[in-house]
C-alpha cells in the first residue's frame, strides 16, 4: 500500500462524489419544479383557457421559486448533518449506542481491545483512537470514523468482543486502521452528510402525501387545490425513492473497493491472513452475522467491517463475503462457513492471550544505536508491517508499571505529558522543574520528576509511543486545563530562550493532535502555497536536518547538497548555509508552509529527506526520532524505524 497513493485517490473519490451530488441535486431539483408544474396546470383553477407557454410565463415567480426552494433544501439538510458530525467520530459512535472504553478499564475483554487498539496506533505511528462498544448489538461488527486521525475513533459490537479470539480481533481492528491510513474516514462522514441531503426530500413527500390525502377527503368539494397537492406529495416521495436508489448505488460504487483495499492492507500488518479470514468465516457461519439492531445500519453502511444488513448487488456496501475471504483463503468454499455458537464463545482464558504476547526480537533503532533503510522514508509512511505490530506490542509490555498507568490515567496523563516535553539533555531540567513547581505544586513535580527519570532510563524510542498511547486520556480534560497544560509547555520549552528540536518537535505533534480532538471539523486544508516559498520551506527543512544529524559542517553540507538534487534542476539553486542557525523558528515556519503540499510534493519531500539522513550511510537515534516527529507534523505517519526482523 502506498499512503500518498491512498490518499489521492481518496481526494478523487471525493471530488467525483461531489460531482454525483450536484448532478443528482440537479436532476431532483428540475424533477421536483416539472412536477409542481404538473400539478399546477392539470389540477388549479389558473390553468383554465390558457395555453402551456401562457401558463409557463404566469407561474414563472413560483416555477423559479419551486426551484430555489428546493435547492436551498437539499443543500440545508445536507449542512444541518454535516454540522451535527461536526464534533467528529464520537458523535457517529454515540449515536450509534457506542459506549466509551475508558483507558483505565480492568475489564478482560475490553483491556484485550483497548491493548490491541494501542499495539496498531504504535505500530502505524499515530495518536491512540479513542474506543467504543455497541453493547446492545451481539452481531460481528466494527467501524472507524472521524475527520482526522488525532479524532479517530474506532467502535467494535458486543459480539465482535465476545465472539473473537485475539488474533481475529487483531484482523478486524488492522482492517480500521488501515481505513484511517487510507483516507477513508474523513470520506466516509461527508457521504453521510451529502447522501442525507438526498435522501429528506423523500421524506418531505411522504409527509406531504399523508397531509395531503386527508386536505383531498374534507375539500374535494371545494376546488382542485387538494388533488394538486396530492400529485406534488406523491411526486416528492416518486423522487424521494429515486434519491434513496442514487444514494446507495453512490454509497456501495464508492465503499466496496475501499473494503478490498483495507482487507488487503490488514493482512499486510498483522500476522498473517488467518485472524482476519477466521473472523471473516464467523460473521457467516453466525446467526447474527454482521447483522446491526439497535442502531440503524442504513446510515452508516458504507462505514461498517461488515454489511450491517441485507442490501446486496448494486445497493451493496461490502464484496460478497465469501470473495472477501477466498480473496485472502483460496481454498476457502461457501460450504466451509463453521457453526458458531454463542454459548460456546471464547473468552480471554490466560494472561498470554489478554497481553497479547507476539515471538520475535524486534528492536527500534534506538535501541541498535543506527541502522541502514531498506526503504525510503517515503515508502514507510502509513505502511506499516508485520514486524511493526510486533515490536509495539513488545514496547507495549515493556513499558514500566509506572508509566503505563500514568498515561491511562486522565488525571495522570496531564503531567506525563508534561516529563515527555522536559530537556532531554538535563541541562535546563532544575529550571524547568522550578517553574513547574510554581505552576502544580511540589507533590506533583515530585511525580513529574519520577516519569522524567524513567522516560530517561528506557530509551528514546518510548517518548512518541507513550504520547500516542497517552492521548486518550489526555484529551478528555477540560479545554481550559488543556489551554493551561499548553501555555505551560510554551515556557518550559522556552525557558532557555533557545528551543530544543526534540522538544519543538513534541510539542508541535501535541497542540496538532489537541487541535484535532477538541475542533476536528475545523482543520482544513491548508490553502496551497506559492511555488517559491514551499521551494525554500523545503530547503530549510533539509538544512536543519543536515545540521543536527552532522556535526561537521563539511559533511552536513554534502548531507544537504545530496538531498537538494533530488529536487531536480530548481533544487541546484539553493546553496547550503553553513552561518545560519538551524533554528526552531525555521524548522516552525518551513513546517507551516510545507503543510499545503499535496501528496505527491510530500514524497518528494520524505525521498529528499530520506537521501540526507543517509548520506553517512546510517540512521541515528537521534535523526530517526526526529524524522519521525516531522513526519507526524506534517500529518505523514511513520512506523517504528527497525533495526532486525522478528524471529519465527
Amino acid at each position: 500500500m502506498n499512503f500518498f497513493a491512498s490518499q489521492d485517490k481518496a481526494r478523487r473519490t471525493t471530488r467525483r462524489l461531489v460531482i454525483a451530488y450536484v448532478l443528482a441535486t440537479a436532476l431532483i431539483v428540475i424533477g421536483v419544479t416539472l412536477i409542481v408544474a404538473i400539478a399546477s396546470f392539470n389540477f388549479t383553477d389558473t390553468s383554465y383557457g390558457t395555453t402551456t407557454g401562457t401558463f409557463i410565463g404566469q407561474q414563472a415567480p413560483i416555477l423559479i421559486g419551486t426551484a430555489v426552494l428546493t435547492t436551498l433544501f437539499i443543500l440545508g439538510a445536507t449542512a444541518f448533518k454535516t454540522a451535527s458530525l461536526s464534533s467528529g467520530g464520537g458523535r457517529v459512535a454515540v449515536d450509534m449506542g457506542g459506549t466509551l472504553v475508558p483507558p483505565d478499564v480492568r475489564d478482560p475483554l475490553r483491556r484485550r481491545l483497548r491493548n490491541v487498539v494501542e499495539e496498531m496506533a504504535i505500530a502505524s505511528g499515530m495518536p491512540v483512537p479513542d474506543i467504543y462498544v455497541l453493547e446492545q448489538e451481539s452481531g460481528i461488527n466494527a467501524f472507524a470514523a472521524g475527520y482526522t486521525p488525532g479524532d479517530a475513533v474506532i467502535a467494535v459490537t458486543r459480539g465482535t468482543l465476545e465472539l473473537l479470539d485475539r488474533e481475529e480481533l487483531q484482523g478486524v481492528i488492522g482492517h480500521e486502521f488501515s481505513h484511517i491510513l487510507n483516507g477513508d474516514m474523513r470520506l466516509n462522514i461527508r457521504l453521510m452528510g451529502v447522501l442525507f441531503g438526498i435522501l429528506a426530500l423523500g421524506l418531505i413527500g411522504r409527509m406531504i402525501l399523508r397531509s395531503g390525502h386527508h386536505a383531498s377527503i374534507v375539500s374535494s368539494r371545494r376546488g382542485r387545490g387538494a388533488p394538486a397537492v396530492l400529485i406534488i406529495g406523491l411526486g416528492l416521495a416518486i423522487l424521494g425513492g429515486i434519491g434513496v436508489f442514487i444514494a446507495r448505488v453512490i454509497k456501495a460504487s464508492i465503499s466496496r473497493q475501499r473494503e478490498y483495499l483495507a482487507d488487503a492492507s490488514a493482512v499486510q500488518f498483522t500476522r498473517q491472513t488467518d485472524g482476519l479470514a477466521s473472523a471473516l468465516k464467523k460473521i457467516g457461519g453466525y446467526q447474527e452475522g454482521s447483522h446491526l439492531q439497535a442502531a440503524d445500519p442504513e446510515e452508516v453502511s458504507h462505514m461498517l467491517f461488515g454489511t450491517g444488513s441485507g442490501l446486496s448487488g448494486v445497493f451493496a456496501t461490502h464484496p460478497p463475503l465469501t470473495e472477501r475471504i477466498q480473496a485472502l483463503d483460496p481454498h476457502f468454499k461457501a460450504s466451509d462457513y463453521p457453526d458458531i455458537d454463542v454459548r460456546t464463545r471464547d473468552t480471554v482464558s490466560s494472561s498470554a492471550n489478554a497481553a497479547g504476547l507476539h515471538s520475535g526480537t524486534t528492536t527500534a533503532v534506538a535501541s541498535g544505536g543506527a541502522t541502514n533503510l531498506s526503504e525510503t522514508i517515503a515508502e514507510m509512511v502509513g505502511d506499516p508491517e508485520t514486524e511493526h505490530v510486533t515490536f509495539a506490542a513488545q514496547l507495549r509490555r515493556s513499558v514500566p508499571e509506572l508509566l503505563y498507568d500514568a498515561a491511562h490515567s486522565q488525571e495522570l496523563a496531564y503531567l506525563l505529558t508534561i516529563a515527555l516535553i522536559l530537556d532531554s539533555s538535563g541541562r535546563d531540567l532544575e529550571r524547568q522543574l522550578a517553574l513547574t513547581e510554581e505552576r502544580l505544586g511540589a507533590e506533583r513535580v515530585q511525580l513529574i520528576r519520577q516519569y522524567y527519570d524513567q522516560i530517561c532510563s528506557i530509551g528514546a524510542e518510548y517518548r512518541l509511543p507513550l504520547m500516542e498511547i497517552a492521548f486518550p486520556a489526555l484529551k478528555r480534560r477540560p479545554l481550559p486545563q488543556l489551554s493551561y497544560l499548553i501555555d505551560l509547555i510554551q515556557r518550559l520549552i522556552g525557558l532557555d530562550g533557545e528551543t530544543d528540536l526534540y522538544e519543538y518537535c513534541y510539542y508541535r505533534i501535541l497542540i496538532g493532535n489537541l487541535g484535532q480532538a477538541v475542533d476536528p471539523s475545523a482543520r482544513q486544508k491548508h490553502r496551497r502555497g506559492i511555488r517559491e516559498p514551499v521551494r525554500r520551506a523545503a530547503v530549510d527543512l533539509l538544512q536543519v536536518i543536515a545540521k543536527h544529524g552532522h556535526e561537521d559542517p563539511g559533511e552536513a553540507k554534502r548531507a544537504f547538497d545530496a538531498g537538494v538534487a533530488s529536487f531536480g534542476k530548481w533544487g541546484s539553486q539553493f546553496d547550503f548555509d553553513g552561518d545560519s542557525g538551524a533554528s526552531v523558528a525555521v524548522l516552525d515556519q518551513s513546517l507551516d508552509i510545507l503543510l499545503a503540499l499535496n501528496s505527491e510534493g510530500k514524497q518528494m519531500l520524505l525521498e529528499a529527506i530520506t537521501v540526507v539522513v543517509m548520506s553517512d550511510k546510517t540512521l541515528s537515534v537521534t535523526e530517526a526520532e526526529l524524522i519521525r516527529a516531522i513526519c507526524a507534523s506534517l500529518d505523514c505517519p511513520l512506523p517504528p524505524i527497525l533495526v532486525e526482523n522478528p524471529v519465527a
